[in-house]
């Protein structure tokens, strides 16, 4: 069993719970954020997400990168 313990908080702006754990404008890309939108959670975000550094094989959004079958 694992658990998995990230920082959650929930956005009143998107009425969504989002992960703290992650850049700002990563949770923006995420959720559909407009450009310029003012976050109520700006100051709760990482500086740095360390995810996408560490396991390369995820994308840009958070899913695993497809590789094309090898025959």
């Amino acid at each position: 069993m694992c658990t998995f313990d990230a920082p959650i908080a929930r956005c009143e702006t998107m009425h969504q719970m989002v992960l703290l754990d992650e850049t700002r404008k990563e949770c923006a890309c995420e959720h559909g954020c407009p450009p310029g939108q003012i976050c109520p959670l700006a100051t709760c975000f990482a500086r740095q997400s360390g995810l996408y550094e560490a396991h390369p094989e995820i994308g840009a959004h958070g899913q695993p990168h497809m590789r094309a079958a090898v025959h």
